[in-house]
Parts: structure tokens; sequence; C-alpha cells
């Protein structure tokens, strides 16, 4: 799949959907999960949608003529997440160590493991829960967390915490807010405005970050 074409599937995440349920009946389901696995567990596909597809699906699945149930999907969706983390944590725990001490990688983009990794020295193991709702450092975090030996029982509980509060806030506000004639009208904006919320953590400490190093800088 190219830009332009993941660019036109995030815009337009409720009409896909809802042309996929159509063909696909049950197997939405899984198709769902798998992206949601892949995103959260795949360290490589850190570009898949997150927040946005949460909602969409809390959106097509409350609507009536959809044939889904929106509380089976929700425990699906976060059985997945949970899975994905779990999956990403002993990856990191295999491979991380050697990455992360590498210069270059061809298969990691190594800003952003420095970002995350400057995010679990902020918060420490809390990172697992608050990086589920910021792009790209809910996909490098339970790697991190594994390369950095971080106890598992300590893991599993923040992973199993954060899935349950993302899956949960994304998909009931979709549920809420997704059949709302504004909102149905209006959907690549709600799109475009999940994300910017998404990130804005990351932008609000990157401000931060250059202006702790601008006084330096003039020194």
């Amino acid at each position: 799949m190219d830009i332009k074409s993941l660019i036109d599937l995030v815009r337009h995440l409720d009409k896909h959907l809802v042309d996929v349920a159509n063909t696909y009946g049950g197997w939405t389901y899984a198709i769902l999960c798998a992206i949601v696995f892949c995103e959260t567990g795949l360290v490589v596909l850190p570009f898949l949608p997150g927040d946005s597809l949460l909602f969409a699906a809390g959106a097509v699945a409350s609507r009536e003529d959809i044939h889904m149930s929106t509380p089976l999907l929700g425990v699906a969706l976060t059985i997945a997440a949970i899975a994905g983390d779990t999956v990403n944590y002993h990856v990191g725990k295999a491979i991380g160590p050697r990455v992360m001490k590498s210069e270059t990688s061809r298969w990691l983009n190594k800003k952003h493991l420095e970002k995350t990794h400057k995010f679990f020295e902020k918060y420490g193991g809390k990172t697992i829960i608050l990086a589920r709702f910021v792009p790209i450092v809910r996909t490098f975090a339970p790697f991190v967390a594994g390369a950095g030996a971080m106890n598992y029982s300590k893991f599993i509980t923040y992973n199993i915490v954060g899935a349950i509060a993302w899956v949960g806030l994304m998909m009931g506000a979709g549920v809420l807010f997704g059949g709302l004639e504004v909102v149905k009208k209006n959907f690549e904006l709600v799109v475009i405005g999940i994300v910017i919320l998404s990130v804005m953590p990351m932008v609000i400490e990157w401000l931060r970050s250059r202006k702790k190093t601008e006084p330096e800088a003039t020194t």
C-alpha cells in the first residue's frame, strides 16, 4: 500500500469499514483485530491507523444497518491490543539491546526509538499506558520496555490497563458521537482532529525540550 492509498484509507475510514463489514461479515472482527495487533505488535508498522480506526470501528459497529456486536468488537480489539504489546515486548527483549546500541538500523527509525526512550525516562512504567494514546510512541513503547528489561509483571499490568482504557475511550467516543449527523458529514475532519489531538503530547514535549536547549546553545 502506497502513501496515497494509506491517506485515503484514513480519511474515509467510516466508508471503508462499512464496505468491509458488508463484504466480509463476521470476518470484519478478525480484520480489525489484525490491524490493531500489527499496529501495536510490529515495530516496523507504526504508520497503521490506531485511534482513528477505533473511533471509526465504534461508529460503524453501533449502526443499525451493520450487523456487528459493539461489546464483542470492543473485547476482541482489547485482546488484540494486549497481544500486540506482549509480542512487541518479547521481540524487544530478544533483539532490543543490540538495536538500541546500533547507530543505524535497516528496519527501525532510531529517532522514534530515542523519543520513546525519553518518554520512558520521564514517565517510567506508566509510559505503557500513556503511550497508547500517542501515535508511533504507542508502537515503540513495548519494544523499548522489553529492550530495557522492564519487569514483566509490571509490564503486563500496565499493558492490560492501557489497552482497556485506549479501546474503551476511542471506541466509546465513536459509539457516542459517530452517529451524529454533523460527524457523519465531516468524518474526515473528525479523523484529522483525532490525529492532531493524538500527536499534541509529542509536539508539546518537543517544544519544551527545544526551549531547554536554547539557553544552553546561547551560553
